[in-house]
C-alpha cells in the first residue's frame, strides 16, 4: 500500500507536467511561428514481486509477477508542421514555406534560429540592418548581417521566394541586390534547443546547422514577404488533452485516498 502511494504520486506530478505544457501551448497560441509542445511519458522500475519458477506440478510457469512503480515525463517534443501562413503587410515580414529557418545573430555573438519573420530595418552606424523585433541582426547565406545603404527606401525592397533582395534602379526596374535572407534546416529540428523569444540553439541532438544556399541535397524553402506563419497549435486537441490530463490526475489522486483509506482500515485491526 505505501508503494501505491508513492505511485500515484508519481502520476500527479506527471499529470501537473502535462498540464503546464498544455497551458504553455494554448498561452502561444497567438505567437507567431510557434511550434506546438507534446509531452511523452515513460514508465519507472520495475520491483520483482516473484521470479519465473514451476507450478507445484512441477510444470513450467515462464511468467513471473513484476509491479511498477509509477510514471514520469520522459520529453517535451516540439512539433514542427507548417503553421497557416497569414498576411501581414510589411516590407520586412517574411513567411517561410518549408523546413528553413531564419538565422540570427545573439548579442553574445553566437548564432541561434527561428521560424518567426517578423523583422524590421533598424537604422544604424553602418546603414539600415534587418533584425529581429528585439534588435538582433538577420544573417544572409554567408553569415554576415544584412545591411542596406542609408538612403534607401525599405518600403520599396522586394524579396523573391529564394530570399534574394532587390530594389529599383534609376529606371524603376528592379534589379538585384546580391543580398539572400540565409535558410538553415537541421536533420532532426526537435532536439533544437529553445532559449526564448522565440529563438532555438544548436544542440548535438539536433545537428550542425545546414545551409539551403550551400546544400543541394536539401529541399528548398520559400520565402513569402508580407506573411507571418502562425502557431501550430489546435485549441480543440489541446482542450481534449487537457480534460484527459485533468481526469488522470484525478484517478491518481484517487489511488492515494484510497492506498490511504486501507491504511487506516489495517490500523484499526488491533483495536
Amino acid at each position: 500500500m505505501v508503494r501505491s502511494l508513492w505511485t500515484g504520486a508519481t502520476g500527479m506530478i506527471a499529470q501537473q507536467l502535462n498540464v503546464d505544457n498544455i497551458s504553455n501551448n494554448l498561452a502561444n497560441v497567438n505567437t507567431t511561428a510557434y511550434k506546438a509542445e507534446a509531452m511523452e511519458f515513460k514508465s519507472l522500475l520495475y520491483q520483482t514481486i516473484q521470479t519465473k519458477t514451476t507450478t507445484a506440478n512441477g510444470e513450467n510457469k515462464p511468467i513471473g509477477a513484476e509491479v511498477g512503480l509509477g510514471t514520469r515525463n520522459s520529453s517535451i517534443t516540439s512539433i514542427f508542421t507548417q503553421g497557416s501562413l497569414l498576411e501581414q503587410a510589411g516590407p520586412a515580414n517574411f513567411a517561410i514555406d518549408g523546413q528553413g529557418m531564419f538565422g540570427i545573430k545573439g548579442a553574445d555573438g553566437n548564432t541561434y534560429y527561428t521560424r518567426n519573420g517578423h523583422f524590421v530595418f533598424a537604422v544604424g552606424q553602418e546603414g539600415m540592418t534587418l533584425t529581429t523585433s528585439d534588435g538582433l541582426p538577420v544573417l544572409n547565406t554567408e553569415g554576415e548581417p544584412i545591411v542596406l545603404e542609408d538612403d534607401m527606401v525599405v518600403d520599396k525592397v522586394t524579396v523573391n521566394k529564394d530570399g534574394t533582395l532587390y530594389y529599383p534602379n534609376e529606371d524603376g526596374k528592379y534589379e538585384s541586390m546580391d543580398i539572400t535572407i540565409g535558410l538553415w534546416q537541421f536533420n532532426n529540428p526537435a532536439g533544437l534547443s529553445k532559449v526564448g523569444d522565440s529563438l532555438y540553439e544548436e544542440t548535438a541532438a539536433s545537428g550542425e546547422a545546414m545551409s539551403e544556399a550551400d546544400n543541394e541535397n536539401l529541399t528548398k524553402s520559400n520565402l513569402k514577404q508580407g506573411y507571418l506563419e502562425g502557431s501550430n497549435v489546435q485549441i480543440a486537441d489541446e482542450m481534449v488533452n487537457l480534460i484527459v490530463a485533468q481526469r488522470a490526475y484525478e484517478m491518481n489522486s484517487k489511488v492515494i485516498t484510497t492506498s490511504d483509506e486501507m491504511l487506516q482500515q489495517a490500523n484499526q485491526l488491533k483495536r
